[in-house]
């Protein structure tokens, strides 16, 4: 079975530039390249990975491409551009020119919830499906009510949630998460990845009867079909090693048909980003 861990990053510490990064979080103030990840690929059946920005500039971007071109089993890259820039088509004619990069993500949970409709931020968008680019929306809940309206308005672009968009786990809330995340799920042109849960719960104390309600949801609003296996390594390490999140994701997935949990470990991602 093809299984690919979607959603993963690589970073040389920066304490500066990575200042999100807090002392509390010593376990990731390291670097993290891919002869650190390797190993726990091959431990756990993972055949390939798709690295994402977790820095604001196409510095980075340039830097997982480089990786991705001395490490095959990086499959994919998910970068960053100025989407709000005046010369945005420039830029991506430019990266259009390298095969491994499949699309772009800004983070958008550190923006206002007004962000994502701004006339600049909307063009952009706009203009990543003339090179067939991805999007990932990287978002908190309260993000979840702006969001339909920049998804309806880009009706053939790919988009997938990250980590569920982020809810309450750690306080057991749904709320509106759950109902704006079956919104969302109603346009077919969006999917969403099965990573970043175990940080949004208890980080000392998590345990999956805490997630698996949250899984529940997204499985009856997105169906596998549109779900996929992610990491979130090594910001998972924050509240637990690569094989728990595995371990996690495959006890749930256990339950579904050969088809379903195909679909979910590796042939969305496959499809989505064009592996």
């Amino acid at each position: 079975m093809l299984k690919i861990d979607s959603h993963q990053h690589f970073w040389q510490f920066d304490p500066i530039r990575d200042n999100w990064i807090t002392e509390e979080m010593e376990v990731i103030r390291h670097d993290f390249l891919p002869p650190d990840l390797k190993p726990l690929l091959d431990a756990n059946g993972i055949h390939g990975c798709v690295a994402v920005q977790a820095d604001q500039s196409e510095q980075e971007t340039n830097f997982l491409l480089d990786l991705a071109k001395e490490y095959d089993f990086i499959r994919g890259v998910v970068g960053w551009v100025d989407l709000c820039s005046p010369n945005i088509e420039e830029r991506l004619e430019y990266f259009s020119q390298f095969p491994k990069l499949k699309g772009f993500r800004h983070i958008l949970q550190l923006e206002s919830v007004e962000f994502m409709l701004k006339p600049e931020f909307k063009r952009g968008i706009s203009a990543l499906k003339e090179y067939q680019f991805t999007y990932d929306i990287l978002i908190y809940p309260p993000h979840l009510a702006s969001t339909p309206e920049l998804i309806r308005e880009n009706c053939d672009q790919a988009f997938i949630i990250d980590h569920l968009a982020k809810p309450y786990i750690k306080k057991g809330i749904f709320n509106n998460w759950e109902a704006e995340m079956k919104h969302i799920a109603s346009f077919e042109n969006v999917y969403c990845k099965l990573s970043g849960m175990i940080t949004e719960a208890d980080l000392k104390n998590w345990k999956k009867e805490d997630i698996f309600p949250y899984m529940d949801k997204v499985f009856e609003f997105f169906g596998a079909d549109r779900l996929m296996f992610g990491t979130d390594w090594p910001v998972c390490k924050l509240a637990g090693e690569y094989d728990e999140v595995c371990g996690l994701v495959e006890e749930y997935l256990s339950k579904l048909s050969t088809r379903e949990q195909e679909l979910v470990w590796g042939k969305n991602a496959e499809t989505f980003y064009k592996l």
